[in-house]
This record gives structure tokens, sequence and C-alpha cells, in this order.
């Protein structure tokens, strides 16, 4: 991969002219520009550097929240907090390190939010607490550092909080498996609502707000597929052909939707669903499981990987049937063919 500064050494040495040196910055800047809109783009590691660097961060976190605990498990936590903070302002702020700027914002985020389980014996308090000083720390975390992740590390704690103190509060809940699945459905509605609103402040995905819609997606997911094939009886055991219909049509349906916002965690989350009803339903005509689940897991891989070759031009497709009120909000589809 050739630099400004090469290209600039060749235009001085001769070899190219500066309207040709200019020509080329500008093609190269217009292909990043179409691939970061066409290709769900995330940083999670810049080189073996940030695996070296996170084990070294995990062992001394881990050493200093058992020698530390040994005055009080709190406080233990507390300490193991405050080194992953400090850490952080040399590996996140000086370094930009990518893999460990995502473990030691998790670290900080859960070690504040754990510190009060020692402290609180009301469970349902305690699940409170938990989940508010995660949220909590999430936020500190993200004003100081900006890592991605810790938004959708708020926004998770906040969610599960809620809805474990519901579970725990209200009995009725815990013997109406629907109703729970429905409030898990309306949660996640709301957590995709939030990575979409951040999807629609960089719809060019070229800035860091694309990587919090990312990591809010992949939150949102679990928590839209699982309810809805749990509540179409997925998970009961009794499966037949209206279940295989439905999840096929569900499946559809999260396709078409990946295809229009540009983002493959629903598909990814209900892959196992799937795999799971076809390969019970060739079962039940007496096919051996191994080879049964081999020619389901054949058939949808080779169809994922079909729709990964023409995943633009699908888009395209996609994308002409939306109103341009809708589509405003949407990442365009740049990418031509081939």
């Amino acid at each position: 991969m050739y630099s400004n500064e090469d290209i600039q050494s060749a235009v001085n040495a001769g070899i190219i002219t500066s309207q040709t040196a200019y020509a080329l910055r500008k093609h190269i800047e217009s292909r990043q520009k179409a691939s970061a809109v066409d290709e769900e783009h995330f940083r999670l590691i810049t080189g073996f550097n940030d695996i070296f660097v996170v084990i070294a961060s995990l062992l001394l976190l881990v050493s200093t929240e058992i020698i530390v605990g040994k005055l009080h498990d709190s406080l233990g936590l507390l300490a193991s907090a405050a080194m992953a903070w400090g850490l952080s302002e040399y590996f996140i702020r000086k370094r930009c390190m990518a893999l460990p700027a995502i473990i030691l914002s998790l670290a900080f985020v859960i070690s504040v939010g754990l510190s009060s389980v020692y402290l609180v014996q009301n469970l349902s308090i305690r699940l409170f607490s938990i989940s508010l000083l995660m949220s909590l720390a999430a936020w500190c975390h993200w004003r100081r550092f900006h890592v991605p992740i810790t938004v959708a590390a708020g926004t998770g704690a906040v969610a599960c909080g809620f809805l474990y103190t519901l579970w725990l509060e209200f009995p009725e809940i815990q013997n109406n498996i629907p109703l729970f699945s429905m409030l898990i459905f309306l949660i996640g509605l709301l957590v995709f609502s939030l990575a979409m609103y951040w999807d629609a402040l960089d719809i060019q995905r070229q800035t860091r707000r694309t990587d919090v819609a990312f990591w809010l997606h992949l939150l949102a997911a679990p928590l839209l597929v699982h309810p809805v094939f749990i509540m179409i009886g997925v998970t009961s055991g009794e499966l037949g052909l209206l279940q295989m219909v439905l999840v096929l049509i569900i499946y559809i349906l999260i396709a078409l939707l990946s295809l229009t916002i540009d983002r493959r965690a629903l598909m990814v989350s209900a892959l196992g669903y799937v795999l799971y009803v076809f390969t019970s339903l060739l079962n039940k005509t007496a096919v051996e499981f191994t080879k049964s689940f081999a020619v389901v897991a054949f058939v949808l891989g080779a169809a994922l990987l079909l729709l990964s070759v023409f995943w633009h031009q699908s888009r395209r497709w996609v994308l002409c049937l939306l109103p341009s009120s809708v589509a405003r909000y949407i990442p365009p589809c740049k990418r031509k063919w081939p």
C-alpha cells in the first residue's frame, strides 16, 4: 500500500507528474469513500501488539483485584477499575489501540458495576445498583475516551437491569414466558431505534458514530430475534411444518431488513434457530442427525455466501423500493458491479 509520501517522492523523482499524482489521490479517495459506505467496517485489532497489550493488561487487572481484594472484595474491584482507567489514558488516548480500547472499557464498566455486589444484600436492589453503576461508568468512560462499545455496554446494563428487576419483582411474569419475551422484544426495539439513530447521524459511515451503531445493532439483534422465535414455539420441542414456514418467512424478512440498513447482525443472530429448525425437521424423516445438519448447513452456507457476493446489487434493488423520505436516513449503495 502506497502512502502520500511515496506518491510525492515519485513526483519529486520525475516518475509521475503532479497532475497524475493528484488524479491518483482523488481516485483512491473516491474508492475508499464508496467502500466505507457499502461495507460494515469496525476496528478490532491494529496489530499483534494489541493482543500482547490485552494479555498483559488482563494479568495486571486480575492481580490488582486479587491483591487489593484481600482487604475487601469491593475495594479490589474498584482498584481494578481504577487500573483500567489509568491504562486507558495511555493505550486509548495516546496510542489509539483498538482491541485494548474494547477490553479496557468493558473491564472498567464491569468492575465498577460489580463493586456493589458485596455491599447490597437485597437481590433486586443489588441488580438495580449494578446496572445503574455500570451505566454511569459507561457514560463517564465514553465522555473521556469515546470508545464505541461503551455506549452499547451502558445500554445493555440498563436493559438487563430493568428486565431482571421485573423478573424478580413480578412473579406472574416468571410464569408467563410469552409476556416476558414480548418485554424483551420491546427493549430490543428501543435498542434498535437507538442504533438507527446513531446510524442516521453518519449515513456515509466515516466517523466513530457508525462504530457506536455497529455495537448497538449487535446488542439489539438477540433482543429482537430470540423472543420472536420463542413466541412461535421453536424452543418448545414440538416442531412442524408451520414452524418451518414461519422461520423461513421471518428469516427472509430479517434478510430484507439487513439489506436495507446494511447491517448483518440480525441475520447472524437468527442463524442458529434456522439451523435448529430445519435440522430437526429432517431428523423426523429418519435422516441421520449428522447428515441432516450437514445438508442444512451446506444449503444455508451457500445461500449466505451467494447473498454476500450479490449484497450490493441486492441492496440497490431493495433501496429502490423505499420512499425517498426513508431512504435519506439509510446508507446509500454506491458500489458498482463488478
